[in-house]
C-alpha cells in the first residue's frame, strides 16, 4: 500500500492543500481513493489514455453552454466578428490548436517528456494558481522550442 507512487500523490495532495488549489486536491484525492479501493488496475490505464480527451470534451461543453442557453447567438457572433479583438482571439485559438497537435506528436514520439510536463504543470497550478490545461499545449510549446533549438544547432 505505501509505495513511491502513493507517497508522490500524497505529497502532491499536501501541495494542493497548502496552495489552496481545488483542482489539484480533487485530482490527487480521487487518485488516492481509486488506489485505496484497489480498483486502480481497472481504471488508471483508461483514465491515463483517455482522460485528456475527456477533459477537453468537458471544457468544450462548458464553453458551449452560453450557446446552448441562448445567451450567445448569431447576432452576438456577427457583432463579435466586427471587433479586431475577436479576430485576434480566432487566430489565437487556431494557433493554440495547431501547437497542441504538435504536442500530441511529441508525447507519442517521446513519452518520457511527459514527466517534465506533468511536473511543470503541477508547479504552475500549485505555486502560481495556474490552470491544468498545460500538458498538451506545454508539449506543443516544448516541441516548437525543440525545433528552434535544432534549427540553430545544425
Amino acid at each position: 500500500m505505501f509505495n513511491q507512487a502513493n507517497l508522490f500523490i500524497l505529497i502532491l495532495l499536501v501541495i494542493g492543500i497548502i496552495a489552496k488549489n481545488q483542482s489539484l486536491m480533487v485530482a490527487t484525492g480521487f487518485l488516492l481513493l481509486i488506489k485505496l479501493l484497489g480498483v486502480d488496475s481497472k481504471f488508471l490505464s483508461t483514465i491515463g489514455t483517455k482522460g485528456i480527451n475527456w477533459g477537453v470534451t468537458v471544457i468544450t461543453i462548458a464553453v458551449l453552454v452560453p450557446i446552448a442557453t441562448g445567451e450567445i447567438g448569431f447576432k452576438q457572433l456577427a457583432d463579435a466578428l466586427k471587433s479586431a479583438y475577436a479576430w485576434i482571439a480566432l487566430g489565437a485559438g487556431m494557433v493554440v490548436a495547431l501547437i497542441a497537435k504538435s504536442g500530441l506528436s511529441l508525447l507519442a514520439e517521446d513519452p518520457h517528456i511527459t514527466t517534465a510536463l506533468v511536473i511543470g504543470t503541477i508547479l504552475a497550478v500549485a505555486l502560481f494558481n495556474g490552470v491544468a490545461v498545460g500538458p498538451l499545449i506545454g508539449a506543443g510549446i516544448a516541441y516548437l522550442a525543440m525545433q528552434i533549438v535544432k534549427l540553430f544547432s545544425t
